[in-house]
Formats: C-alpha cells, structure tokens, sequence
C-alpha cells in the first residue's frame, strides 16, 4: 500500500468520513429500535391494566413495524452515504425501496392491529359473561385486512411510478368478465357476508326452512357453503345465496317452548268437565317446569264426535329439546290423574247405535225366527 493511498483511507475513517458515518447511522438505529423495545413494552404492561382494550392492541401492533420502519430507514440513509463516495448504479433503487418498506412497516402494523383487536373483541365479550360470534368478528377482520393490503399494494405501485388508474382500469374491465363468469360465485360470497353481518344464525343453532326441506344443526358457515347436519346425522351443504331468498326458522332461538295438547272425555262425564279444567289449571300455574308469565289457558273447546274436548295450552320455561319432552310427559301424565281422580275417563272412537223400540226380533213356534220359510 503507498502513502497515498494510506492518506486517503485514513481520511475516509476520520470524523468526515463516509465508513465512520455508516457506522453513526446503523449504531443510531440500533439504539433507537433497542429504545423503542423497552418504552413500548413498559407502555403495554401499564396499559394491560386500564378497562379500555383499544390502547393495548395498537401499542402491541406497534412494536415489530416500528422496528422494522427505524432500520429501513436507517439502512436507507447510510446506503444513501455510500452511494455518495462509490457513484454505483445499484445504489439507485435506494430511495424506491425505502419508500416500499416504509409502506410495508405501515401495513404490517394496520393489518397487525386489526388482528389484535379482533381478539381483544372476542376476550372482552367472554369476559362480560356472553360469547361474541367468532364468525362474525373474524369476517369483518378479513374484510378490514384485505381492504389494507389492496390500499397498500395499489399506494406502493403508484410509489413505484405504475400508472394505478391503468391497474383501475384494467380491473373493472376484468372484473365485470369475471363477475359474469363466477356469478354464483360472487352470489354465494354475498350471501356469506348477509349471514355474518344479519347473524339469523351461528355455529351450534337448530335452523329449519318451510320453503325447503332443510333442518338441522348448523356446523360451519363457510364463503361458499354453508354445512348442516340433520338430525339423522345426514350433511347438508347448502350456497349461502340461497339463504337470501328463503325464509329460515331459527327455533335455537326460542324463549319459550308451547304444549299445546287436546284431550277428550267420555260424554257421560260432562258434568266434570268444569272441575277438570280448573284442576288441570292449577297444576300448571303451580308447576315449577311451566312459565307462569305466558299465557296459560285450559278451556273446553269442542263437542267431538266421541268425546267432549278440552285443551291445554301453555310455555315451559326450558328450550331445550330432551328436557322440553321430559316435561310435557309429567304435564301429561298429570293430566290423566286429575281426570281419573274425578271418576272420569279419556274417551276413545266409539259408535254408539241407537235400535227403535218399535224394532223386534220375534222367534216362531219351532225355534226359527218370524217369517222364516
């Protein structure tokens, strides 16, 4: 090595120098983002603490982008330092790449705070003591996330000197050629985002349509289909546009559960039908199993064929559909005590055939009934 060259590299490494430089800015940005760290952690341990579950979410979000935004644009400046001393053409696409990973940091942190959100929604929910419908919560979120990440990829073309009202261009002319090739598609995706926003079901809920024979548990809600399983244990996998035009029943939703029997007795005991029915009366205005703010009516009601009719019309407090059962068999089966208790009986189909007097079967001399040859 001559001295002149020795001079030169010395020069280089001297307080003006481009290396010592370099050095300045990555130590700078190694301290920043080792600051940053310990700040917004101390931040999110005393922010964890307060009711609100917004503050916490955007300070967790905040930590990696940040760090990744302090070095992109330290490594950016000191590249911008070397370029001044080296004149290299690579170093070009310094000020482009830095504008693209500053975006990138931004959207990283949008789409992280919009996740933690999502599950601070669904935390908070649990812990007020009623669940959030995860799926509604985890739709919107992809919604917010996908919205980000278009704005963010259409924002970093422009940056990158792409004409965005081309790409605008372009795509509304292809999406109206796809949307008319994958038009049940887009109907069934459609339909997916009016189950998730309306919520006339969830996970978990017994649906029945009378328009269509469907009726079942409802097992997964997808952007497609929607999966539900009969209660013979069958799957059914029905397009969520069909369920913007026709009605459903979500009986899961029930706050009560109606008995509504008839129950007939013998004509000869119609002169207890009164002390039946107010018995009967009583007992579900003093049974623990039956809602005694609904309406409760036991009312003779018809003169049936065979039978003098009264009904019974009631709530229980369950919807549960085995325990629902359970209680309508001990409804029923006192029921038939009180009946039996007042010497009456539940009638049966009878036919009863009224003979004229006048009508008389006469037997002859020799055993033959009269008018036998």
């Amino acid at each position: 090595m001559d001295l002149a060259t020795l001079k030169t590299w010395l020069a280089l490494q001297g307080p003006g120098g481009w290396i010592t430089q370099v050095f300045l800015v990555v130590l700078a940005a190694l301290t920043a983002d080792f600051v940053q760290r310990r700040v917004l952690a101390r931040l999110r341990r005393k922010l964890e603490t307060t009711q609100n579950p917004w503050d916490d979410a955007v300070v967790d979000a905040l930590a990696r982008p940040l760090s990744l935004l302090i070095w992109v644009v330290g490594i950016a400046f000191a590249a911008q330092i070397a370029e001044r001393v080296s004149q290299a053409p690579i170093f070009a696409a310094v000020g482009p790449m830095r504008d693209v990973g500053v975006i990138v940091a931004v959207t990283w942190f949008l789409i992280r705070v919009a996740r933690r959100i999502e599950q601070n929604v669904v935390r908070l929910a649990e812990d007020r003591g009623h669940g959030a419908d995860r799926h509604t919560v985890d739709a919107v979120s992809r919604l917010v996330r996908v919205s980000i990440f278009i704005t963010a990829v259409l924002v970093a073309m422009q940056t990158l000197g792409y004409s965005v009202s081309g790409v605008l261009a372009f795509g509304g002319i292809g999406g109206v050629a796809v949307g008319f090739a994958s038009k049940d598609l887009l109907a069934n995706f459609f339909g997916a985002m009016v189950i998730y926003l309306d919520r006339p079901f969830t996970v978990g809920d017994w649906v029945r349509s009378p328009d269509r024979e469907i009726e079942g548990t409802v097992e997964e809600i997808g952007w497609r289909v929607t999966r539900i399983r009969t209660f013979d244990k069958r799957p059914l996998y029905i397009p969520n546009a069909a369920f913007t035009q026709i009605t459903v029943e979500n009986p899961s939703r029930m706050s009560h559960r109606r008995i509504y029997e008839t129950i007939g007795i013998r004509y000869d005991d119609a002169g207890k039908m009164a002390a039946i029915t107010a018995d009967v009366k009583a007992m579900l205005e003093g049974h623990p199993d039956i809602a005694t703010d609904q309406l409760i009516m036991v009312n003779f009601n018809a003169f049936g064929p065979s039978s003098l009719d009264f009904f019974v019309y009631c709530f229980t407090r369950t919807t549960v559909w085995a325990e629902f059962h359970e209680v309508k068999h001990d409804v029923l089966t006192r029921i038939e005590g009180i009946i039996a208790g007042h010497g009456a009986q539940i009638a049966f189909p009878t036919t009863t055939v009224h003979v004229p007097d006048a009508v008389r079967l006469e037997r002859a001399e020799g055993g033959g009934p009269a008018g036998a040859p």
